[in-house]
């Protein structure tokens, strides 16, 4: 069995290489190339969060392989995730594994380099790159362990065989949608990530829009050790990604899309919160080349509380507001509301408001139904359940919907709303 390395011990000490003995190889030593191999791991967000999809192994150096040699049985696969540190003893929702991945395929990249793709799907705990700490309500990054077992030759089309003898796990994950937003800090020393249109070099000098996505409460953070990665953000769900795929900027005409961070969960204080996010929002806007009469701002649950609070604060930044299970009633119960019908009757900011009947972690009625019928003029979609491809997701997660384009009213779907607004 291969020595495990763990994504965050080769961050602190360098990569090290896992040595491999093949007992079901060994009848080929004869006719066998020994080869080092490093490996990638490749990851995507779903929407109920990202796992690793697949592995890519750097094998092109190896000399051209024949594809016919490779099946999803040549390579074993066993995972380990791990929480960068201990679990409270009454936490019932750990999230940890260390486990045996299923292989589906093996296949050769236009690089010659070998892929196994990986089962995975919602609601598998063992593909996850994430673990959620139920006592604190924050999703925090796993370290990820991957040992890899070879079961059969690699055959080059020169006929030669190649047995890896080691195998090297690169340390940081492949995620091309995560790794298109840049991580940048506030003068005031908040986290954000911010994507930039692909074509902003070109030769068009025209402004482009800007789309603010404030996260839940689990993607917050400030936990007792002061976790505060700048990740999970991206990696907890599609909020933030929906806005930068190839259907929304082209609905947008080329968008940024910053996502910040906050140091604790934006309910904690949401009027100290926003100076800080504006501050963010100021920064950018002096950066780059942006239309401050088509900023847009979305988040969901704790941040759906936060878009609108924004919009109150700052009646005049934002072109529209798309708040999803926004919470607005007393947090915890029996305080003052989060926000007040009077600060509500307020918002003149346009604002379509999202929510799922079957929420169980914020009431629909009582917060955005309720909100919906005091901020004049808005528009609300109330789904009955969180479903999407089929698989039935909890339902408090209808910012799935917005993260898709979904929500529609008599025929113009959100997106399409938000971006022909204009600030007034």
């Amino acid at each position: 069995m291969a020595t495990r390395i763990s994504r965050r011990t080769v961050l602190a000490v360098g990569a090290g290489a896992a040595g491999l003995s093949l007992p079901g190889v060994a009848a080929y030593a004869a006719d066998r190339t020994p080869a080092t191999v490093r490996f990638t791991l490749n990851a995507q967000v779903l929407d109920g969060g990202e796992q690793v999809t697949s592995i890519t192994l750097e094998t092109a150096r190896l000399g051209p392989i024949d594809p016919a040699s490779l099946t999803s049985a040549t390579f074993g696969v066993h995972a380990k995730g791990t929480r960068p540190f201990p679990a409270a003893p009454d936490d019932d929702r750990v999230s940890d594994y260390d486990l045996d991945r299923a292989v589906t395929a093996a296949r050769l990249d236009r690089n010659g380099n070998i892929v196994l793709e990986l089962g995975h799907g919602e609601g598998q705990i063992g593909g996850s790159t994430l673990s959620y700490l139920a006592d604190e309500g924050r999703n925090v990054m796993l370290d990820l362990t991957y040992t890899l077992t070879q079961h059969a030759p690699i055959v080059l089309r020169n006929h030669r065989t190649v047995v890896i003898e080691k195998f090297v796990q690169n340390p940081r994950l492949s995620d091309p949608e995560v790794d298109a937003f840049g991580a940048h800090v506030s003068g005031s020393g908040m986290k954000y990530r911010l994507y930039s249109p692909t074509d902003v070099h070109s030769p068009r000098r025209d402004r482009r829009p800007l789309i603010v996505w404030l996260h839940g409460g689990g993607e917050g953070a400030s936990l007792p050790n002061n976790y505060y990665d700048n990740e999970t953000t991206l990696r907890a769900n599609r909020g933030a990604l929906g806005f930068a795929t190839p259907e929304a900027q082209r609905i947008f005409g080329g968008a940024y899309v910053l996502a910040p961070q906050s140091t604790s969960y934006w309910m904690e204080d949401g009027p100290r919160f926003a100076p800080l996010i504006h501050e963010i929002i100021g920064e950018v806007v002096r950066r780059h080349r942006i239309d401050r009469d088509r900023i847009y701002v979305a988040g969901c649950s704790n941040g759906g509380y936060m878009s609108m609070k924004m919009t109150t604060v700052y009646p005049t930044l934002f072109a529209a507001s798309v708040p999803i299970c926004g919470i607005v009633t007393a947090f915890p119960p029996g305080g003052a509301p989060l926000l007040p019908d009077s600060e509500l009757a307020r918002i003149t900011t346009p604002s379509w408001l999202v929510t799922s009947g079957d929420d169980t972690v914020v009431d629909s009625q009582a917060n955005t139904v309720h909100a919906h019928e005091v901020i004049r003029g808005s528009l609300m979609t109330l789904y009955d359940h969180v479903i999407w491809n089929g698989y039935r997701f909890n339902g408090h997660f209808s910012w799935i919907y917005v993260a898709r384009n979904d929500p529609s009213i008599d025929g113009t779907h959100i997106w399409q709303w938000m971006a022909a607004q204009r600030r007034h």
